[in-house]
């Protein structure tokens, strides 16, 4: 069953938007929890972290903002030479170019299929099926806003803020017709504990949540997202991909590493550092705890 705190009192977001900006400059600690309390119904207690949630939150303030690495690998071109250095180059998407302005993308000599994508920022992205169906004009309009957009300051993910912005195009996996399935694998200090299995993209998305084991984790729900109907199958290359994770996010505290299985092939997706920001609403609260017991942020805590 769906948290009930998914309901939003529009009244309070109307009142509260005025003074977004405002108190994002003047505390960037307090902006995060009104919102984390205004999303998730709970208080943040960033001295004390508990919660999962409660934790990505100190680790989106006062942590991967100051981390190269983290900066690094946050962002879709320089998290490409991340994984090479790690000895994955062969999982890594084909790139067709990377551009740091819409101007110098060479449109017209384009295969048919392809994804655009910002560098720096989540959701900055286009999916072309065919490339004749598509306003180029009013995409680069749309790339040019996005490319100007200092998404870390936007969202207070300020990991995101140092990152160049440019444009990474991207071979289109498959063959056009169904998207890969996606697997997010979350790492906790270096160990993968649990996953969700992004099936039916573009047509009937739907976002199953599973221990690493591949059981059912459905308390981890989140955000209203409704899983698959029947468990997807797990793929043969499973345990390659975990392993494949937990090298790639054991320098860090917390990560979520995505990939695709395209005919038996690991393709590497991306690295997130703070899933939706942090501020999810699971559908069983004790999955928060369950979640946060896994997440050791000890040593990245202030010393009193």
């Amino acid at each position: 069953m769906s948290n009930p705190n998914l309901k939003e009192n529009k009244f309070k977001r109307a009142l509260a938007l005025p003074f977004r900006g405002l108190i994002k400059a003047i505390s960037p600690s307090l902006y995060v929890k009104l919102q984390y309390r205004y999303i998730t119904h709970h208080k943040c207690d960033l001295k004390h972290p508990i919660r999962y949630t409660e934790k990505l939150q100190y680790l989106r303030l006062y942590v991967y903002p100051k981390w190269p690495l983290v900066n690094q690998c946050a962002g879709r071109v320089g998290v490409r030479d991340y994984v090479e250095s790690k000895g994955y180059m062969d999982a890594l998407i084909p790139v067709l170019g990377i551009y740091d302005s819409v101007e110098e993308v060479p449109w017209e000599t384009l295969p048919d299929r392809f994804v655009m994508k910002c560098s720096h920022a989540s959701g900055f992205n286009l999916l072309v099926r065919d490339k004749s169906k598509v306003d180029w004009e009013a995409e680069k309009k749309r790339f040019r806003k996005w490319l100007k957009t200092d998404y870390g300051k936007k969202t207070m993910e300020r990991h995101y803020s140092p990152i160049k912005p440019q444009i990474i195009i991207e071979e289109f996996l498959g063959d056009g017709k169904e998207l890969p399935t996606e697997y997010k694998i979350h790492v906790y200090n270096g160990k993968a504990r649990n996953l969700y299995v992004v099936t039916g993209r573009g047509v009937d998305i739907r976002y199953t949540e599973l221990y690493i084991d591949w059981t059912p984790f459905d308390g981890s729900q989140f955000n209203g997202w409704k899983k698959a109907d029947i468990c997807p199958p797990k793929p043969e290359n499973f345990d390659e991909m975990v392993k494949m994770a937990e090298d790639l996010c054991a320098p860090f505290p917390f990560v979520r590493c995505d990939f695709y299985d395209v005919d038996g092939k690991i393709y590497f997706s991306e690295m997130t550092f703070t899933p939706a920001k942090g501020t999810l609403i699971l559908d069983e609260d004790q999955a928060d705890f369950e979640m946060g017991a896994w997440l050791d942020i000890s040593s990245y805590q202030k010393k009193k």
